[in-house]
């Protein structure tokens, strides 16, 4: 039998530090990055995603960011597809494939043995479902996917709409609900994987939550967000990503701007809280706290060892 390949995947919370902290790993174990952020992939949504830059990525090879224009869609299917051929043409290299990013069901649905529904698209039935969205809103969609199947809409966020009519047009195509559709798949993984999550105190994280979005008002944010707008981007999958609806609901007259850096913080904060949770239910994680920054460094080469121990990488001199 082949060996398998060897995967890093370091995932946490939004804004905990993902992005300088794989860049040292990067640097100290030969690897190369694949983005696990779902919408670091569409081009021209820069500040509100916190997209790495070219500085920062200090010459380590970064790959799935800026693959879509933003009215494009694009699914943890495809996600999949294309990292595990990332994943590939890394390890054949000789590099270590690093998957780094907070989208939990799109990395999981990667490095394990995760099969999507084989329901085939019944286009005609997403529209209606869609228009159905539109009239009666996407709160009022999921609470009808809660009666039908509790499970799977316990798993999606009212907000990602896009999959709370997958879950509804698979029903109402077959007659099974997504979860009993997924109930048999095995989690086996299909890499040697070394699964490290960074977590730091609450109320450290959510401080660093709130800066950030200060930062990236400061930034530019509204004015990223008001181009999109002007481009008449609406009811795109890009748009429902946090940073970018509650600008949006600015824009739309709803709320003043104060009021949506408001909801922006709260958001992320609630996002950074449910990613958590999502982690330690969905993934054999090994966790690295990293509320000290005086310490990173030593955080930074304990990481390393257990990433070598763990994929028995050649270890390297610190």
């Amino acid at each position: 039998m082949d060996e398998k390949q060897k995967v890093l995947v370091i995932i946490g919370p939004t804004a905990v530090g993902k992005t300088k902290l794989s860049i040292e790993l990067a640097k100290r174990l030969n690897g190369e990055i694949i983005s696990g952020d779902s919408m670091q992939i569409y081009r021209g949504m820069d500040i509100g995603t916190a997209k790495i830059t070219a500085d920062e990525m200090e010459g380590i090879p970064h790959h799935l960011i800026d693959i879509k224009n933003p009215d494009e869609s694009f699914s943890a299917a495809e996600f999949q597809e294309l990292v595990r051929v990332k994943i590939a043409d890394i390890s054949n290299r000789g590099k270590l494939a690093m998957i780094v990013g907070g989208t939990g069901l799109y990395i999981q649905s990667v490095i394990y043995d995760y099969q999507f529904s084989d329901a085939p698209a019944n286009e005609a039935l997403r529209l209606q479902l869609e228009e159905r969205a539109r009239e009666i809103g996407s709160e009022a969609l999921h609470r009808e996917l809660t009666q039908i199947d509790p499970k799977s809409a316990s798993q999606i966020h009212p907000n990602n709409i896009r999959r709370v009519i997958r879950a509804l047009e698979i029903y109402y195509s077959t007659g099974k609900t997504m979860s009993e559709t997924q109930k048999d798949q095995q989690p086996e993984l299909l890499y040697q994987t070394a699964l490290v999550g960074l977590t730091m105190d609450r109320e450290k994280l959510y401080h660093r939550i709130n800066a950030r979005i200060d930062i990236m008002i400061e930034q530019g944010l509204v004015e990223e967000v008001q181009n999109l707008y002007n481009q008449g981007l609406r009811d795109c999958q890009s748009i429902q990503a946090i940073g970018y609806k509650e600008i949006y609901d600015h824009l739309d007259g709803l709320l003043s701007l104060d009021e949506a850096i408001d909801n922006l913080k709260k958001n992320s904060r609630h996002y950074a809280k449910r990613q958590l949770t999502w982690f330690r239910n969905k993934m054999d994680v090994e966790w690295f706290d990293i509320t000290e920054a005086a310490d990173l460094e030593k955080k930074i080469i304990g990481i390393s060892r257990y990433v070598e121990g763990k994929l028995q990488l050649k270890s390297n001199t610190y």
